[in-house]
């Protein structure tokens, strides 16, 4: 049947973050992706505005058809790139907050999350990507980064360039029941928000204390980038901004603000406090210099290797793993409090 430009531009302005014009169109993979990023942050859906007429003469086109001749390859695309780095990135923080307990994280769960967010950008419209090959580039990396919150940002960076390398169109269009697809998509959401519920509902103290580090860490990747950093800064504070913006100059007492500094404040503390445990890991007093948390670095690091440990390899891993992260925190420079304002 038919698809209407009605209905879809209907669809799109009752229920566009969540999906349903694409659910309507038969993109599934969109709208999943809508479903999971809310509109792609309310941006992707405005976006979308002034392509639904090229969506639907697509989905009218594509119905019981093959997509495109066999062996073309799509164009490249960098816009379809910068949304595979960036889902990527999303779904790792997502996993980093509601998984990183489990054991051998950073080897499988968090690989998976990643890889599994570029795909599902990689499958969006009528193109799609090869699965082993997206996955295995994904896995690969992991290793390098091993126990670090940043090995996201690589992670995403592979997959999404693997991706891109095995692009294709998909194959042929085959029309299956509502119901069915309903199915998969309400698996696939619950898979993706099941294990951050849990968390936030049976757990709730240490899923704060995750996405403080998240977002922590998160933050500090563009220590060393000003201009970015300064441009995240804006970012996470636009809501503020937009606020004053619609409701006038409330001042800095306004009970939105102050919320948003709250939330600035927990991240902060929540650095101080890892800060003063990477001293102590390291063996060193609050303060110390550069020199001196290299050379206990590197000390820590020969007792505490696996390889020299092999009759109490579990310990000596744990051992090892925390003087790395305490080096790490360590190592990133310290961002005065009050520049956010």
């Amino acid at each position: 049947m038919a698809k209407g430009l009605l209905v879809t531009y209907a669809l799109w302005a009752v229920g566009g973050p969540a999906g349903l014009h694409h659910l309507y169109l038969g993109r599934d993979s969109h709208a999943l992706l809508w479903m999971l990023t809310l509109g792609g942050g309310g941006l992707g859906w405005l976006c979308e505005f002034w392509k639904l007429p090229s969506f639907v003469a697509q989905a009218n086109r594509a119905q019981g058809q093959r997509q495109s001749p066999r062996g073309v390859t799509p164009p490249l695309s960098p816009i379809r790139f910068a949304a595979q780095v960036i889902v990527g990135i999303y779904f790792g923080l997502v996993a980093l907050i509601s998984l990183s307990s489990m054991v051998n994280f950073y080897i499988v769960a968090l690989p998976l999350a990643v890889g599994l967010g570029v795909l599902l950008v990689a499958a969006v419209g009528n193109q799609t990507s090869d699965f082993k090959n997206t996955l295995g580039a994904a896995f690969l990396t992991s290793p390098i980064f091993y126990g670090r919150p940043i090995a996201i940002l690589p992670i995403s960076v592979a997959a999404s360039i693997t991706a891109q390398k095995h692009r294709r169109y998909k194959a042929l269009v085959v029309s299956e029941p509502l119901s069915v697809r309903l199915y998969r998509l309400g698996l696939a959401y619950l898979a993706f928000t099941g294990p951050l519920a849990y968390s936030a509902l049976c757990n709730t103290a240490a899923t704060l204390r995750y996405v403080a580090e998240t977002l922590g860490s998160f933050l500090n990747w563009f220590s060393f980038f000003p201009l970015l950093g300064r441009l995240m800064e804006f970012v996470l504070l636009l809501p503020y901004r937009i606020w004053r913006l619609l409701m006038g100059d409330t001042g800095f007492n306004s009970s939105y603000f102050q919320e948003w500094e709250k939330l600035y404040e927990f991240v902060h503390s929540f650095q101080d406090e890892k800060r003063q445990l990477a001293y102590q890991v390291l063996g060193l007093s609050e303060g110390a210099t550069n020199e001196e948390i290299h050379r206990s670095y590197r000390e820590l690091v020969k007792v505490w290797h696996p390889d020299h440990n092999l009759d109490q390899t579990e310990e000596a891993q744990r051992h090892f793993l925390e003087i790395q992260t305490a080096y790490e925190v360590l190592s990133q420079p310290r961002k005065p409090r009050g520049s956010w304002r």
